[in-house]
């Protein structure tokens, strides 16, 4: 069910540039949505999505530029943004975080209520007309009258039906914290809707209503995601903040503006589908182009320099006139001049004109790039892990598990299953409250989870910087043999940055570059699509049949489902694996 609103709002940003102390992360990104277009805002990892998304809320400032949102009438228009921090206290009650969400309805229900005694104690009065029927309006428009109806449908949908009202939020886990602040925002129906990375704790149920809502939403919704079938099938066009040709001398011009993502953008009207193709014949054009204005701009240049003797330069007039000698002389002069001017003049003006470079484009080097054989399992036959019967009281139901050296496993179910929690007690990171675990003791298990884990065992603090942090967490002979470099996870510009300054994709490219620097016989991916960029997703996708360990991955991500050759294991609330 999508709130009640009838009147479109308007989002216009033009313009916008943002520079951080070490890095330029967005420069001129202009684009408009009407009311109806739902837009995934997409680009590699530290492109500025979450950035340009708190800039248009108003909870960043530009260094450049402007963000209109106006209702009809150019009345402002309220703008929701869901991100990484909830709207709400840990220590509010769900109760508390749901009414919060709904206040303005609900102050909107009590003003009726004044306007129309105001009204009835001053009947005639024109102003107190006037005011019930803005007060009216604004009801209906907020859909008043059906709000406790529409919390209850809202909570089922997200699944969130059987939360305790009267416990804190602070208690919640991270999936139902992440679904009770989209929750919040929707509630809320701003005129403008700004969703960062909705789906990375919704299972497939939880999607869908999503999808149901965002299709009925009347005003403009732009969505960072990294969901490749949500892209698919939610959205109405595409603003890519990667790379895009520009005249090189603005390129220049710009400081600390790295590879030139965030400069400028490139809409698609179309699915992520059709834009994958997009991409790859605009990559390519652009590469064409640069390589043809190359040669041409070597050409000119060559031209310039043997036209400075062009002509006829040593040639004698047969007249011994000597004003037909200057005649001649002076014709020469005039055909050299003109053509050096002519070369010139195209050479100025293509020098002026020509794009930049194209930027090297990161590229997953996979799974295996370290080049080691630890991972290949070899030394192991039948089983290497085994999960019998385990269960965790709350969290994950009894469920078994048997996996053979090279494996390839996908875990699925909805949350609350205990995907996460079957993972860590592989890992040996949670002991079971039933059922065992066995394994091999020379066994070598990684673990990728989703929250982000880099441990400063030297305590170097807030200014520890990349490459530093891979060394300490995999050690000075291992970062010798293996350089971070090597896998195509982080850019070469980003290796001296602090890692507190990552985006949150970034620290997680970062967390599997240290797992796969020496790779484990089986390895373990909790969520492994979230939060990386689109085309990291899909590469990584790819690159799981080929590892020559056991892998075994934890997913609610429908496009790499969808594509699974692998086994899988389902799990549900109620009865656990099979």
């Amino acid at each position: 069910m999508a709130p009640a609103l009838s009147v479109a709002a308007h989002l216009r940003v033009d313009g916008i540039s943002h520079s951080f102390a070490d890095r330029r992360v967005l420069t001129g990104i202009s684009f408009t949505l009407p009311g109806g277009e739902r837009a995934g805002l997409i680009g590699e990892n530290g492109s500025g999505k979450s950035t340009l998304l708190r800039i248009i809320a108003g909870l960043a400032s530009a260094d450049a530029g402007s963000v209109s949102a106006v209702l009809p009438g150019g009345r402002a228009a309220r703008i929701g943004l869901l991100h990484q921090e909830p709207p709400f206290s840990p220590d509010d009650t769900v109760l508390q975080a749901l009414e919060s969400a709904v206040a303005p309805v609900r102050a909107a229900a009590a003003a009726l209520e004044q306007s129309a005694a105001a009204m009835a104690a001053s009947p005639g009065d024109v102003a107190a007309s006037d005011a019930f029927s803005a007060a009216l309006e604004l009801t209906e428009r907020l859909g008043t009258w059906d709000i406790d109806s529409h919390i209850s449908s809202m909570c089922s949908g997200f699944g969130l039906s059987d939360l305790d009202l009267e416990g804190t939020t602070g208690a919640l886990s991270g999936g139902q914290l992440s679904r009770l602040s989209l929750l919040w925002v929707l509630l809320s129906a701003p005129d403008v809707l700004l969703l960062d990375e909705p789906t990375n704790h919704l299972d497939d149920a939880a999607t869908a209503h999503l999808r149901t809502v965002l299709a009925a939403w009347p005003g403009p919704v732009l969505i960072a995601s990294h969901d490749r079938s949500f892209l698919d099938d939610s959205l109405t066009s595409l603003i890519d903040l990667d790379p895009s040709p520009m005249p090189q001398a603005f390129a220049r011009s710009l400081v600390g503006d790295g590879d030139g993502s965030g400069i400028g953008t490139t809409r698609f009207s179309g699915s992520y589908t059709g834009y994958l193709q997009a991409r790859l014949d605009s990559r390519e054009h652009w590469e064409r182009r640069y390589t043809d204005e190359q040669a041409e701009l070597k050409r000119l240049r060559a031209s310039v320099r043997e036209n400075q003797g062009v002509g006829h330069a040593n040639w004698k007039p047969r007249s011994e006139v000597r004003a037909m000698a200057k005649f001649s002389s002076d014709r020469n002069a005039k055909v050299v001049s003109r053509r050096v001017n002519d070369s010139r003049s195209r050479l100025d003006e293509l020098q002026a004109q020509q794009i930049r470079k194209p930027p090297r484009e990161l590229c997953f080097s996979g799974l295996n790039a370290a080049g080691s054989t630890a991972g290949s399992g070899r030394s192991f036959s039948g089983p290497v892990l085994a999960a019998a019967a385990v269960a965790v009281d709350g969290r994950l139901p009894a469920s078994s598990l048997s996996v053979a050296a090279g494996e390839k496993w996908l875990i699925t179910g909805p949350h609350g299953s205990g995907k996460s929690t079957l993972l860590d007690l592989l890992a040996g990171r949670l002991a079971p409250d039933a059922g065992s675990v066995n394994a091999p003791a020379s066994l070598r298990i990684g673990l990728l989870a989703q929250d982000v884990e880099l441990p400063d065992p030297r305590e170097r603090g807030p200014g520890r910087t990349v490459l530093r942090a891979y060394t300490d967490l995999v050690g000075e002979r291992l970062a010798s043999e293996v350089p971070l470099r090597l896998f195509g996870l982080v850019a070469g510009r980003d290796e001296n940055r602090p890692v507190a300054t990552l985006s949150v994709g970034q620290q997680r490219r970062l967390a599997l570059a240290i797992l796969l620097a020496d790779p484990p016989d089986v390895l373990l991916l909790d969520e492994p699509t979230n939060h990386l960029s689109l085309v990291l997703a899909t590469m990584l996708e790819a690159a799981i049949p080929d590892y020559p360990g056991a892998v075994v991955v934890a997913s609610h991500d429908r496009w790499l489902r969808r594509g699974w050759t692998g086994r899988r294991l389902e799990l549900s609330d109620a009865a656990g694996g099979r």
